[in-house]
């Protein structure tokens, strides 16, 4: 027996027997918060945070960013430590434990841990630089990379060392600098003893072996292993 038009599901809801999925207007894609999903289309956010100026889609990615100002994290690794703001996130990192890499690139033999960082792999085949910078022409396919950008004009450096008085930008040059400090250098080269202390240095050392020199003058003929 065929349900009345009363009695049918409206779309964009399930009942608790039945799943009904709705198929988009715009797009091929199916769900049954369909609602929900127009907004990838309208781009409306209509859930603001009351401390910063982000919006979101819906309300639990709210719920989430809300814990980014909270330092709420209420999932735990059971193997490790490790907390995290959601269960998607905690998923994420329980791949560190097993090594699963479910998400494989097309082109490449690239695979990721999470569908986002394929999304942004995918964009170093296909060129895409969304995230535009306003104070200069300056694109990446990053939105992290791009809020390091940033600091280049507003002249911030939020990672301050402990032992003098260098601050930097990214965590990860305070973590290069810390060196200077502890003699620490974890970078070798496999054909001579010299050891450096960033990849970076290490890279430049190599091409004394290899002859390389792929930084070319614009006036005249000469060529060098650094830009430096």
């Amino acid at each position: 027996m065929e349900p009345s038009g009363s009695e049918m599901p409206r779309p964009g809801t399930y009942t608790c027997d039945i799943y009904v999925p709705y198929p988009c207007e715009r797009c091929e894609y199916m769900c049954n918060m369909l609602k929900t999903h127009m907004r990838t289309h309208t781009g409306e956010r209509p859930y603001a945070c009351d401390i910063c100026k982000y919006k979101f889609t819906t309300s639990s990615d709210l719920m989430i960013h809300i814990r980014t100002h909270t330092g709420e994290k209420p999932f735990v690794c059971d193997i490790c430590e490790h907390r995290c703001r959601s269960s998607s996130h905690l998923k994420k990192h329980m791949r560190t434990h097993t090594a699963e890499r479910p998400y494989t690139c097309d082109i490449c033999e690239y695979k990721s841990r999470s569908s986002s960082d394929l999304k942004i792999h995918m964009r170093t085949h296909t060129g895409e630089k969304p995230f535009p910078c306003e104070g200069c022409e300056y694109r990446c396919s990053r939105s992290d990379v791009l809020k390091i950008h940033m600091r280049t004009h507003t002249g911030e450096k939020p990672f301050a060392c402990e032992r003098c008085e260098y601050k930097f930008t990214t965590s990860s040059d305070l973590k290069n600098h810390m060196r200077t400090h502890t003699g620490e250098k974890p970078y070798a080269c496999d054909i001579c003893e010299y050891r450096f202390t960033t990849s970076s240095d290490l890279k430049t050392h190599m091409r004394i072996h290899t002859g390389e020199k792929p930084f070319a003058c614009d006036i005249c003929e000469y060529r060098c292993r650094s830009s430096k």
